[in-house]
């Protein structure tokens, strides 16, 4: 390759030491701001058994079987998650993609020229000829500088990135699921409430009526009366709207047409189970979306390193081994075959007007970024389990005192009732009693939709059952790889 021995030797030299160096910075997980305990989660009650991690079917710790039936449709017809899966690939063979820069690259071609000597050339070549050619060729540049290894490095931690995206929007499926269905069962509550309203209000019509026929009471006892009575029948008409955009809402989020799922209306029978909470640091392993971003430092951090690599020498190396002849038949003999080293060549940019230097601050721009975008979901991640833990807690504290609001304004509804019929108080009276009964009583039912809701959004918030050692490791975020895959031709199906 080099006609000076010395001049081979030292490059020899030279290039040998340098194929394992890899320039850049070493990754190092950055710090985030972590406090040693969750605020709101004094007086929590915890899960019994004590446990620091949901399951991984984590609904079922509401223990409704339509739940459970609905939430095991999402991960195979979510669309949504059929599609980041489909991503989840894409970064895959993007890993496998750079790992085959690692190898060198192999090529055959055949060639067949047929051409005429130009007059005055020897005889021996005069007239029209034919020449043949067959020929493998190895081209490879060496990774001095580690410019593919940082690739690689970069491109797994993208394919890790994806992954916990992927685990981050099946949890977030998950938790609006639930989310819409005790919101939806909640509406179920509110109308049979309704509907015993209507009821109720009914009969109290009926007495009305009754009793002005013998003179009683005025007519406008009668009419608002009728009038209460109709606005409790259009309030439970009204629920109807939200429930039904609720349940097509469902139909979606399972891969389905809201035509082809229909809920039949339920009893709302649940309470909020107890959610078990870890420590704040256990937080960053729990959570999908803070390991996606944690993971998008790693690539960032790579390709720093593959920006730097640009500004040292590449060196490229070739050989060429084949066969030439006249005719066809006598082609694939030792008197045809030739051999070739070369070309071979050591590069190095020495003005490119600022562009390598401007592409490796821009490297370091994007790390810095993605340290920050890290930290402020980890903050977000705190911010939403703290939400969550006093969005429980107080409701439980609103609920226990509600209910004694729910029995004091039945008792209060019986006695004006009675009070009415023995004709001591007028009408008006019952009217302010009922609404106040039904009030809290809808009112109650609210609160309790609201605690399941705060529920399903503190597990989303604490990771539902996913944890870091769910990430996939260097070697799967490659995928597999079978020996047809290092071929051209198989990619054409």
């Amino acid at each position: 390759m080099f006609r000076n021995p010395r001049l081979a030797h030292s490059v020899l030299l030279f290039t040998l030491p340098l194929t394992a160096c890899t320039v850049g910075p070493d990754y190092v997980r950055p710090q985030a701001n972590i406090s040693n305990e969750f605020k709101e989660a004094q007086g929590w009650k915890p899960a019994q058994p004590r446990d620091t991690a949901l399951p991984g079917k984590w609904w079922e710790i509401f223990n409704d079987p339509i739940l459970n039936g609905l939430e095991e449709q999402v991960l195979g017809a979510n669309q949504s998650i059929v599609q980041a899966e489909a991503q989840y690939r894409q970064a895959q063979h993007l890993v496998q993609s750079a790992q085959s820069s690692l190898l060198p690259i192999a090529t055959l071609t055949g060639t067949f020229n047929r051409f005429k000597a130009a007059t005055g050339q020897s005889v021996a070549v005069s007239g029209v000829r034919n020449l043949f050619g067959q020929a493998v060729g190895v081209a490879w540049e060496p990774d001095l500088w580690g410019t593919v290894r940082r690739q690689i490095e970069a491109n797994t931690g993208n394919a890790q990135a994806s992954a916990a995206t992927l685990h981050a929007l099946i949890l977030s499926s998950q938790a609006s699921l639930a989310d819409n269905y005790f919101q939806l069962r909640t509406l179920d509550a509110q109308k049979a409430l309704l509907d015993e309203t209507v009821a109720a209000y009914s009969k109290t019509l009926e007495i009305t009526q009754n009793r002005y026929a013998v003179g009683v009471v005025a007519k406008a006892d009668v009419v608002q009366a009728e009038t209460q009575l109709e606005t409790a029948r259009a309030q439970s008409i009204d629920l109807g709207v939200q429930r039904a955009k609720l349940e097509h809402a469902i139909a979606v989020l399972i891969g389905k047409t809201p035509a082809e799922l229909a809920l039949a209306p339920a009893p709302l029978n649940l309470q909020p189970p107890g959610i078990p909470v870890s420590l704040p640091s256990e937080l960053l392993e729990r959570r999908p979306d803070i390991a996606a971003a944690e993971r998008k430092i790693a690539a960032a951090n790579a390709q720093i390193g593959v920006a730097k690599a640009a500004y040292y020498p590449t060196l490229n190396l070739a050989t060429t081994n084949g066969f030439q002849s006249p005719t066809a038949d006598n082609l694939f003999t030792m008197a045809r075959r030739y051999w070739a080293l070369g070309p071979a060549g050591l590069a190095l940019t020495l003005f490119d007007g600022g562009a390598k230097n401007a592409q490796y601050k821009q490297a370091i721009d994007a790390y810095d970024a993605s340290v920050a975008g890290y930290r402020q979901t980890v903050l977000t991640g705190f911010q939403e389990v703290e939400d969550n833990l006093a969005a429980l807690r107080i409701l439980d504290e609103e609920t226990q005192v509600q209910d004694k609001a729910v029995a004091a304004a039945k008792h209060a509804l019986a006695l004006t009732n009675n009070q009415y019929q023995a004709g001591t108080v007028s009408y008006l009276n019952v009217m302010t009693a009922q609404t106040a009964a039904l009030s809290n009583q809808q009112t109650a039912v609210q609160l309790l939709g609201q605690r399941l809701s705060a529920s399903v959004q503190l597990v989303k918030a604490v990771g539902g059952g996913w944890n870091e050692t769910l990430l996939p490791s260097e070697d799967q975020a490659a995928g597999e790889r079978k020996w047809t895959d290092y071929l051209i031709l198989p990619l054409v199906e």
